[in-house]
């Protein structure tokens, strides 16, 4: 006995596209997914700001290095910039005093960027506090006073993040544009990205030595920025000038 399927040829077309559409949408929200995971907040809790309502918030990673700080100090001051927010590891300030101590003198914000390169994420609750306690003591002992904000050491956080810094006094602060300098994508890629940037973004950049090109292109940064018309406020001006933004942790 012999079977036949008889298929009917735009059934087929349909089921395709069918098909298709429900890749693309998964690979859609995969993605969208991957780009969100480190932006978070607890829906009552204390939240993670990513995003302000107005301005820009240029901020810079320091975790290690001697060479990378000073030069782009150098270009805040030459290019007349007054405000950027300094996110230290304890680690590196208390090797680095007299840099801590010229970022504060010349009137830029200082937050804490933990004390060691830890992923918060991947370490027990005690830990992450120890972590964040072993810098505060350093910034107390280098009188840098009254720090309100803290970066994740890697960029990753969690609720326990939140609430542990929100215990502790302080306010976790993403970002909502990467300048990808930390790649070292060449000076002019560093510009491109930078481009995007619109007002009320949080922008991510580092004066650590592994971010090479920063310092080169950091001159074009800010020429960019001041094209757009767009005022470099700290994260904690932003935050007190207008709504701020963050993503719910589930």
């Amino acid at each position: 006995m012999k079977f036949f399927l008889v298929l009917n040829g735009k059934s087929v077309k349909q089921a395709i596209v069918i098909l298709i559409a429900a890749f693309f949408t998964a690979w859609f929200f995969y993605v969208e997914s991957i780009a969100q995971v480190p932006v978070f907040s607890t829906e009552d809790g204390p939240k993670a700001i990513y995003k302000g309502e107005k301005d820009v918030a240029l901020t810079f990673n320091i975790g290690w290095g001697d060479e990378k700080a000073e030069p782009i100090l150098d270009t805040l001051k030459k290019e007349n910039i007054p405000a950027a927010t300094f996110f230290l590891s304890g680690a590196w300030a208390e090797r680095h005093p007299d840099l801590v101590s010229r970022i504060a003198k010349e009137g830029y914000e200082i937050g804490i960027l933990g004390y060691d390169y830890k992923d918060y994420t991947e370490i027990e609750e005690a830990k992450v506090r120890q972590d964040l306690s072993r810098a505060q003591e350093v910034f107390k002992k280098l009188n840098i006073e009254d720090i309100e904000l803290v970066r994740a050491p890697t960029g990753h956080f969690d609720k326990r993040t939140l609430n542990i810094a929100d215990k502790m006094g302080y306010t976790v602060v993403h970002w909502s544009l990467d300048s990808k300098d930390w790649t070292n994508p060449g000076v002019e890629n560093i510009v491109e990205n930078i481009k995007k940037t619109k007002k009320g973004d949080i922008v991510l950049l580092h004066a650590s030595d592994s971010a090479k090109q920063t310092a080169a292109a950091l001159p074009a940064v800010l020429s960019e920025i001041k094209n757009k018309n767009l005022k470099m406020v700290t994260v904690s001006e932003m935050i007190a000038n207008g709504k701020t933004k963050s993503s719910e942790v589930n």
